[in-house]
C-alpha cells in the first residue's frame, strides 16, 4: 500500500535524506536544513503513522519493510543520495542503502537503534502500555519516566512530539519494527560506503552499536559529541551540523 507522505526540501545541490526517529518528523531536520542548504539539497519527511502523514489501519502496513518503501519513494530515482537518519531513521536509511545500494553514495547514522531483548521487551510493554492506558499515560511511564531508555533532554524532545501522531500507529511502530529490528551491524553487513556513525556521549544504550558499527564499513568514521544525548541534531546542533558538512564536502 503507498501511503501519502508529507515531504519537505531546502535547497540544491547533491541529495541528502534524513529520516527521524520514532515519534518524531520531519521538523526534526529544520534546523539542518537550515544550516546545509547552502550546498546540498536537504529532504526529510514524515514516516507513515507520523505527524503530516497517512496512518494506515493494518499493523503490517509498518513492518520494517515497508518504512524502507517509503524511503526509497522519498529518494526518487535520480543521482546517488546521502542516506541519513537519527535512531529508528537511521535504520530505515541502512535499510535503504541495504535493498539499493547503487542508490546510495554514502551514510550519515546518528543515535543508531538498540536492539536485543531488553529493548523488545520495552517496546513489547510500551505498545501494550498505550493500548491499554493511552499515550500521556504510557510515555509517562517508557518515555521520560521509570522504563524510560533515553536521556533527559532526549526525553524531551521526544514528548514534544509524540502527542501529534495518532496512538494506534505507533503502538504498532513498536510492535512491528522497533520490537523485532535486527542490529545495525547485521543491517549494514556487506556494505562498502563512506559512513558517518554519530553519537552522543550521554546516550549510553546506544555508544556500544555506534562503536560496533563503525567497525563493519571500511569506511566508516565515528563522531561522539560531547554532553549530548539521544537526539543529537537538536540537542547539539552546531557540532552535528559542523561534522555533518565536513562529511558531506568530503564525499560530494
Amino acid at each position: 500500500m503507498s501511503v501519502r507522505l508529507h515531504v519537505e526540501s531546502k535547497g540544491a545541490g547533491p541529495t541528502v535524506v534524513f529520516a527521524h526517529g520514532f515519534g518524531g518528523s520531519a521538523r526534526n531536520f529544520r534546523v539542518q536544513a537550515r544550516a546545509l542548504s547552502d550546498r546540498f539539497r536537504i529532504v526529510s519527511y514524515d514516516a507513515r503513522g507520523h505527524a503530516r502523514s497517512e496512518a494506515p489501519s493494518d499493523p503490517h502496513e509498518y513492518d520494517f519493510e515497508r518504512l524502507i518503501d517509503d524511503y526509497e519513494r522519498v529518494a526518487g530515482d535520480g543521482e546517488p543520495v546521502v542516506a541519513a537518519g537519527l535512531s529508528l531513521g537511521a535504520a530505515t536509511a541502512l535499510g535503504f542503502a541495504r535493498r539499493r545500494p547503487e542508490r546510495v553514495k554514502a551514510l550519515v547514522l546518528a543515535s543508531v537503534p538498540v536492539s536485543g531483548d531488553a529493548h523488545r521487551d520495552w517496546a513489547l510493554g510500551f505498545a501494550a502500555a498505550i493500548e491499554k492506558d493511552g499515550m500521556d499515560a504510557a510515555g509517562a511511564r517508557f518515555v521520560w519516566g521509570e522504563r524510560s531508555r533515553f536521556d533527559p533532554a532526549g526525553a524531551t524532545w521526544i514528548k514534544k512530539g509524540l502527542a501529534e501522531h495518532p496512538a494506534f500507529a505507533l503502538a504498532h511502530i513498536l510492535r512491528q519494527t522497533l520490537a523485532v529490528m535486527p542490529s545495525p551491524a547485521a543491517l549494514a553487513e556487506g556494505l562498502d560506503l563512506p559512513a558517518l556513525i554519530v553519537a552522543g556521549s550521554e546516550d549510553h544504550a546506544v555508544l556500544p552499536g555506534s562503536r560496533e558499527l563503525v567497525t563493519v564499513f571500511p569506511r566508516g568514521e565515528l563522531e561522539i559529541v560531547p554532553g549530548a544525548g539521544h537526539v543529537v541534531n537538536l540537542v547539539a546542533p552546531e557540532p552535528f551540523n559542523e561534522r555533518v558538512r565536513r562529511f558531506l564536502d568530503a564525499v560530494r
